[in-house]
């Protein structure tokens, strides 16, 4: 096994672990992050009826319009941005699913932009 097999493996599991605990309904659905090298993305999900309430990501013309520089900056703002769209659909408090990945750097940097946002946890 390569380097960078064992490490989605072991995000795998991870992920699997995290996701016996943690459960969105519709009063309180599931935030998701999800990152690559380049970008971040987040969901609102409602595991209950299976579906995405809400998604934001780095790839959008708001976001990349702006001068920030440096990745924490950009998943700050995505988080700002979510938090938004969530109001707007009468979303108040949402479980953090942080992906399998450490709440650090990037996820954490999001995870405070949808709190300075009005999102609770």
């Amino acid at each position: 096994m390569s380097k960078t097999n064992t490490k989605s493996v072991a995000r795998q599991k991870r992920i699997k672990r995290i996701r016996k605990k943690i459960t969105g309904s519709a009063e309180r659905p599931r935030l998701r992050v999800f990152k690559s090298a380049r970008h971040i993305y987040a969901q609102v999900i409602d595991d209950v009826a299976g579906k995405t309430l809400l998604t934001v990501s780095s790839l959008n013309k708001d976001i990349m319009a702006g001068d920030e520089k440096g990745k924490c900056t950009v998943a700050q703002k995505v988080g700002k941005q979510l938090a938004e769209k969530a109001k707007a659909a009468g979303i108040e408090s949402v479980i953090f699913d942080r992906g399998g990945y450490i709440y650090h750097g990037r996820v954490k940097a999001l995870s405070d932009g949808a709190r300075e946002g009005g999102l609770v946890f």
